[in-house]
């Protein structure tokens, strides 16, 4: 049977935020809760203290697992999940996992995809016509749209709010963070995972896969 696993457990604010995060989790998800070591393929979840250096790391350890990396400071605990999705190269784990906890929370959930504009629009001498940027946004929200599709008929019960952003990455998770109670995020965001665990007002989950 799964766990969901507390690595670092201690008697520190951020230990002891880190263990009622994953005491929730474990009974939203019909799991049993334990402290011990990580090594085994039965680690479903795995609940760390943030910051962490190394998501990289920590998820690699568990042979896949997501991994939930919690702030010391008080966790709200709203009923939103949102989660980072790169709607050119969707990581499918990461929006699976989103859906999920979306789903057992009885929750909402926010899509963000980042964007920016194309390097040709760069290169005009003149302002650039809203038209052209509309455009362009355009294609963003269809590419989106269809990254979701399939996972909105998978989980019809899940409302779900796209939101195309044309912020850098890090902005745009970072500002969902903080009406989310739970952020997602695939491994292969690589820096901007990083950079989000030391920026991000909620526990973030990282998605191998």
């Amino acid at each position: 049977m799964g766990r969901v696993v507390v690595a670092g457990d201690d008697d520190s604010a951020v230990g002891r935020a880190a263990v009622a995060w994953a005491e929730r989790e474990a009974r939203l998800r019909g799991l049993t809760l334990s402290s011990d070591d990580v090594a085994g393929r039965d680690v479903e979840l795995l609940v760390r203290p943030s910051p962490a250096a190394d998501a990289g790391g920590a998820v690699s350890a568990v042979s896949g697992s997501p991994v939930v990396f919690v702030p010391g400071a008080p966790v709200r605990l709203p009923d939103r999940v949102a989660v980072g999705v790169d709607a050119r190269d969707p990581a499918q784990a990461a929006i699976g996992f989103a859906f999920e906890s979306a789903r057992l929370r009885g929750a909402g959930l926010h899509a963000v995809h980042a964007w920016t504009l194309p390097a040709e629009a760069a290169d005009t001498p003149f302002a650039l016509p809203e038209e052209d940027r509309a455009r362009w946004e355009d294609q963003e929200v269809q590419l989106l749209s269809d990254a979701l599709r399939p996972w909105r008929a998978r989980y019809p019960g899940v409302e779900v709010r796209p939101d195309v952003l044309s912020f850098s990455p890090l902005q745009a998770l970072t500002h969902a963070s903080t009406t989310a109670g739970l952020l997602v995020l695939g491994l292969r965001t690589g820096r901007t995972a990083s950079a989000v665990l030391g920026a991000a007002r909620c526990a973030v989950a990282v998605v191998a896969g």
